[in-house]
């Protein structure tokens, strides 16, 4: 899939008023350097992002952004220049084959770069490795919703967590996770292309779910039919901005919020039925 990229230049101080202004648009990823802050939407999307409302929301905060298209083609080289190795604490590492590997870390994972989409998402991915890490996996049957390159699923494999199904809308989502569960010897992953509506199955005990607020608002009933009544849900990829409009939802539907995290501006929610 083709994306188009939209680079924000504006003052660190100012940042997290912009991030909360454009997360009302069709962005569906973002990445944060200490210079500007990236956007990402899929090419066939786009055209639900209006110039004249970007422009319109210079009224609020001082800004200025560039576009750029970006081939499906392109995405190896964008992903491999992007990702950074991650280590939570000394429960689990993550990196590519061509970084070294971690000197002490509990679980170690090996995912090769074959989607750059998510990557940048270092602060929710770190969190919701953090969420995992006292949770009990034995046994457990889980879904990874919105996989990604399967990072969490595996590591839920590793945790002895059994089922596991993974789901991503994106192909490359689909083909990578599998091959990074072989990769790292985790055989019970199994990976769906589609939607929350491709899951037939309930009664999930650990459901991980790091994507985006609309995503997740919109999934929210169908997330609560599918967890076991004693069961828990790890939401991120919401902005800090968003806590109130996702508390708003959570409670609407009847969940229960266990923990709130955060991690520069981004949330991750622990919750309950």
């Amino acid at each position: 899939m083709n994306y188009y990229k939209y680079t924000f230049a504006v003052n660190e101080e100012k940042r997290e008023i912009l991030l909360a202004l454009i997360g009302e648009f069709a962005f569906d990823t973002f990445e944060e350097t200490t210079e500007t802050i990236s956007a990402y939407v899929p090419e066939k999307s786009d055209t639900e992002i209006d110039p004249k409302a970007l422009e319109k929301l210079k009224q609020f905060v001082d800004f200025d952004y560039e576009k750029t298209f970006i081939p499906y083609q392109n995405w190896n080289d964008v992903w491999e220049s992007n990702f950074q190795p991650i280590l939570v604490d000394n429960f689990c590492g993550i990196r590519a084959d061509f970084h070294p590997n971690f000197d002490k870390v509990d679980y170690e994972l090996l995912i090769n770069p074959q989607m750059a989409f998510g990557t940048g998402h270092h602060e929710t991915t770190f969190m919701m490795i953090q969420a995992m890490q006292p949770l009990d996996f034995s046994r457990k049957k889980v879904l990874d919703y919105g996989c990604g390159t399967g990072i969490l699923a595996i590591l839920a494999g590793m945790l002895g967590a059994d089922p596991i199904d993974a789901v991503d809308i994106e192909e490359p989502s689909f083909i990578n996770t599998k091959e990074n569960a072989l990769l790292n010897g985790i055989n019970n992953v199994h990976s769906i292309l589609g939607t929350l509506d491709n899951i037939t199955d309930h009664d999930y005990d650990i459901i991980l779910a790091n994507i985006n607020r609309h995503v997740i608002l919109d999934s929210l009933p169908t997330l609560y039919q599918k967890l076991n009544p004693d069961g828990t849900i790890l939401f991120s990829g919401i902005l800090e901005t968003d806590f109130d409009l996702i508390k708003k939802a959570l409670n609407e539907e009847k969940f229960i919020l266990k923990e709130k995290n955060l991690k520069g501006n981004w949330l991750c929610l622990v919750v309950t039925k």
